[in-house]
């Protein structure tokens, strides 16, 4: 099988090292050819495709000879604007129902579910106006049961340690719970869909645990020696939602390595 990764970053990187391990050939997107070396490092056949939003057509029409195709390119917003995602996906999606790409994966994120204090499962509200829910929509209608969308919780492990960007700090979210996925994780389940053939589905991807921040942040200070947060109490209660895993854990089979992000992993390289 032939894979393509859209977007060889911080999920597609490790994501198609893994597949080249397991002996699928994979080639992968990134911005510049100074980021190629790091793929052919590893097996994965680099290819420099920009989506600004509209994309070299005959770069990625080759790009696009394969037989399935992983999304992992984030949303950039900020001075691109909201739409500026949901103009990418449009500008490639000609050349991919032409193309030979059998089935998709789109990497999302649980940021689509509003902060309702509720237990969100795939069927709850979601933010209409988001771009993430506009482009899940437009690959859903254009690709029908040969696409899945992976709505990710908060991405972890590797560098991406929680309590490293509120070390010192005064906040007061400690009571709020977290959900989060380690990339081995978010890299197990994507392999899984791939292998088992999982598509025409929607799946909510985040460790089935959900401790509060305080413990997360606490555990990360006393085994990395990062500055403690300052605790305090909210004046008002904030905002937030538990995203349920039950859908990804009975329709896949998949057991995570890390149930509880208390117990997740910092390193520098993951398999």
């Amino acid at each position: 099988m032939k894979i393509a990764i859209l977007g060889c970053g911080w999920l597609g990187f490790p994501l198609g090292q893994n597949l080249v391990k397991k002996g699928y050939e994979v080639k992968g997107t990134v911005t510049s050819e100074a980021k190629t070396t790091r793929l052919a490092e590893v097996g994965i056949q680099p290819v420099v495709l920009q989506l600004n939003p509209e994309a070299d057509e005959v770069v990625l029409s080759d790009f696009l000879q394969a037989d399935l195709l992983v999304i992992a390119i984030p949303p950039r917003a900020g001075k691109y604007g909201d739409s500026f995602h949901v103009e990418q996906m449009k500008g490639i999606l000609p050349t991919l129902q032409k193309s030979s790409i059998q089935k998709v994966v789109y990497i999302s994120s649980t940021s689509v579910y509003p902060d309702l204090g509720q237990v969100a499962t795939e069927d709850s509200e979601v933010i209409s106006t988001h771009s993430l829910i506009q482009v899940e929509n437009l690959l859903k209608n254009a690709l029908g049961d040969n696409v899945t969308i992976l709505r990710c919780g908060g991405l972890m492990g590797a560098e991406r340690i929680p309590a490293k960007y509120f070390a010192g700090k005064t906040i007061n979210t400690g009571a709020i719970p977290v959900n989060y996925v380690h990339q081995e994780d978010a890299v197990g389940v994507v392999t899984t869909i791939l292998e088992k053939g999982i598509f025409g589905e929607t799946f909510n991807v985040v460790s089935p645990e959900h401790p509060v921040r305080k413990e997360v942040y606490l555990k990360n200070c006393a085994e990395l020696g990062f500055t403690e947060p300052i605790f305090i109490e909210p004046e008002t209660t904030i905002p937030y939602k538990v995203i349920d895993a039950t859908k990804l854990l009975n329709k896949t089979g998949y057991e995570f390595r890390y149930a509880n992000p208390v117990d997740y992993k910092y390193q520098d390289v993951v398999c």
